[in-house]
C-alpha cells in the first residue's frame, strides 16, 4: 500500500513539475499600477492595484489584477491571477492574426488588423503589452473611446477571442482547409472582376 501511495504521489509530482516548467516559460508585463484607498472607521487604508498580462509568446496569453498593501505583493497576485486565466489564440504563421477583429468593453473599443511581414507591432500602451506576450510580431491596432487600461486589455482579449483559424472553420463546416482557402481566393477574384467591369 505504501508503494501504491508513493507511486501515486510521484505521478502527481511529475504533473506538478510539468505545470511549473510550463509556467516558468511565461513572460509577464506590468500594464498599470494604481494607488487605491479604502475608507474605514479610523480613516483610510491605502494600497496598490496592479494589472498584469502574461503569455508564452506562442499564442497563449491572459491578464489578471491584484490588490495589496505593497506593490510587489499586488504584482505577484495579479501575475497569479493572469496565469489562471490563460487563453489560446490561433496565429497565422506564428506571427500575425488570421483576420481583422473588433473588441469592445465598456467605453473602450479596439480594432486589430493582420499585417504583412516586417510591419512590426503598431499598437499603444496596454494593447502593445498584450501583443508582445502573445508573440504577435506583425499587427496594426487602433483604440477608440476609453483609454482606461482595464477596459483596453479586456476589449483586446475580446477581439482576440474572435480569431478563427481556417482549420477550425473547416472542421466546423465539415470541409477541407483547401476548400475554404480556395473559396476566399475565388471570391476575391470575382470581386476584382466586377470592379474592373
Amino acid at each position: 500500500m505504501a508503494d501504491e501511495q508513493g507511486r501515486g504521489r510521484g505521478r502527481g509530482r511529475g504533473r506538478r513539475d510539468d505545470r511549473n516548467e510550463e509556467q516558468s516559460e511565461l513572460t509577464d508585463k506590468l500594464v498599470g499600477i494604481n494607488r487605491v484607498a479604502k475608507t474605514v472607521k479610523g480613516g483610510k487604508n491605502f494600497g496598490f492595484a496592479a494589472l498584469v498580462v502574461v503569455g508564452d509568446q506562442k499564442g497563449r496569453a491572459g491578464f489578471g489584477k491584484g490588490k495589496a498593501r505593497e506593490v510587489p505583493e499586488a504584482i505577484r497576485k495579479a501575475t497569479e491571477d493572469a496565469k489562471r486565466n490563460l487563453v489560446r489564440i490561433p496565429l497565422r504563421e506564428g506571427r500575425t492574426l488570421h483576420h481583422d477583429g473588433k473588441g469592445r468593453w465598456g467605453a473602450g473599443k479596439v480594432l486589430l488588423r493582420a499585417a504583412p511581414p516586417g510591419t512590426g507591432v503598431i499598437a499603444g500602451g496596454p494593447m502593445r503589452a498584450v501583443m508582445e506576450v502573445l508573440g504577435i510580431q506583425d499587427v496594426v491596432a487602433k483604440s477608440n473611446g476609453s483609454s482606461n487600461p482595464y477596459n483596453m486589455v479586456r476589449a483586446t482579449f475580446q477581439a482576440l477571442k474572435e480569431q478563427a483559424s481556417p482549420r477550425s472553420v473547416a472542421s466546423k463546416r465539415g470541409l477541407k482547409v483547401q476548400d475554404i482557402v480556395a473559396r476566399r481566393t475565388d471570391g476575391a477574384s470575382e470581386a476584382d472582376i466586377s470592379e474592373t467591369a
